[in-house]
């Protein structure tokens, strides 16, 4: 086997001239890999010590590893208790309507459901022919009684001056003060006759015993009614409405008469001012639920039968209010955290009262004037230092 011929210098650089064997050159490439992986070596131990050399110096070094959180001074503002509920739309009092009298066939319906009416106003009227006819016939009867009566206290007159001559005497004078007062009697009962005949007439004419809003009319012309028919229409008296809110047994005894009351109609965004005007004495053994009435003034929009929801104001309190993010919960309750003057932070255990769309009320464990973290609490610990950041909450 040939070599080339080289010579290898002071510096380790191969000369012309001499000769270098396999285990010689197998020498010289093991130094070189071991000479780049002691650099390795030094390089990785001397970037690793630096790293933690400047994480341990980094907290006494600045405030650049200090988190920032956003604070605020709650302050302590009335708080209302507002309870939710569903439930149908009705009438508050609802009328039913019937035939008064004695009923035949019906000529006319005045009215549509939907109409607002006034008291007596009339709905529908039967057909009176007949009893018309009657009515005039009691009422020439009236005028008979009349005229006996006068001819009959005309001979009383006539009497009376005649006995003081002794043409007449006083017995035909007491028969005749007896004629005309029968006469006057018959006069009365002609006249109540009529009258009653003209009450029954007027009785056929179905009408509004109040004022109200029509809901339902189930009567046609032509149709024939009689006294105790089913009923004809369905007046809600002034047309006022009400909500029966079904309310949890908790939450009904809590309402009281006379708190107000929100509803909503389902299908709009309109919302209708009302108070609770009465509430169920009985609970549902099945449901465990109880009604409560909510008195609504007349509105188109309140439809009975109708769905509706209710939020009902129950009471108040005053509180310090605060974001759902700042309270928080694990095995030892409610807390949140609190800043002291070192600007450390502080687990502070409170007790909460309603929750809404504005916030979590505080009943116990804050005074209001306390900085209360408002978010990120939960990659906090008790005692460590923050930058705080303040900001005003929104009343």
């Amino acid at each position: 086997m040939q070599y080339e011929s080289s010579t290898i210098e002071s510096d380790g650089r191969l000369l012309p001239g001499e000769v270098v064997g396999p285990r010689r050159r197998g020498w010289v490439i093991a130094a070189i890999v071991l000479a780049i992986a002691i650099a390795a070596a030094a390089w990785f131990f001397v970037g690793r010590s630096g790293d933690a050399a400047a994480d341990k110096a980094a907290p006494a070094g600045g405030s650049g590893q200090i988190p920032t959180v956003t604070v605020a001074v709650p302050g302590r503002q009335t708080i209302q208790t507002i309870l939710s509920g569903t439930g149908t739309l009705a009438a508050r009092r609802e009328m039913p309507i019937g035939v008064v009298g004695e009923g035949g066939v019906v000529t006319r319906v005045l009215v549509e459901p939907g109409d607002m009416v006034r008291a007596g106003q009339i709905l529908a009227t039967v057909d009176r022919s007949v009893q018309t006819q009657t009515a005039q016939s009691l009422a020439a009867g009236v005028e008979v009684a009349r005229a006996d009566a006068r001819i009959a206290q005309t001979e009383l007159d006539r009497a009376a001056q005649l006995v003081e001559r002794g043409f007449v005497s006083k017995a035909d004078v007491d028969r005749r003060t007896a004629t005309r007062d029968a006469a006057r009697a018959r006069v009365s009962v002609a006249e109540a006759q009529l009258a009653e005949a003209r009450a029954r007439n007027q009785r056929l004419d179905i009408r509004a015993p109040a004022a109200g809003l029509v809901l339902d009319r189930a009567v046609e012309p032509g149709q024939i009614v009689s006294g105790g028919q089913a009923v004809l229409f369905r007046i809600a008296m002034n047309g006022e409405m009400e909500m029966r809110a079904q309310m949890s047994e908790n939450d009904l005894a809590r309402i009281r008469i006379g708190v107000p009351a929100d509803v909503t109609p389902v299908g709009t965004d309109l919302t209708i001012k009302g108070e609770v005007w009465q509430v169920s004495p009985v609970i549902d053994p099945q449901t465990r639920q109880g009604i409560a009435r909510i008195a609504l003034p007349f509105n188109r929009a309140l439809r009975p039968g109708g769905f509706a929801s209710a939020n009902i104001t129950a009471g108040g309190s005053v509180a310090p209010l605060l974001p759902e993010s700042a309270v928080m919960s694990d095995n030892q309750g409610n807390y949140v955290y609190v800043l002291n003057d070192k600007q450390e932070t502080t687990r502070r255990s409170v007790t909460i009262g309603e929750v809404s769309d504005r916030g979590v009320s505080i009943m116990q464990g804050l005074e209001g004037n306390e900085r209360v973290v408002l978010s990120a609490g939960g990659f906090l610990t008790p005692g460590q230092k923050v930058n705080p950041e303040l900001t005003t909450l929104q009343r």
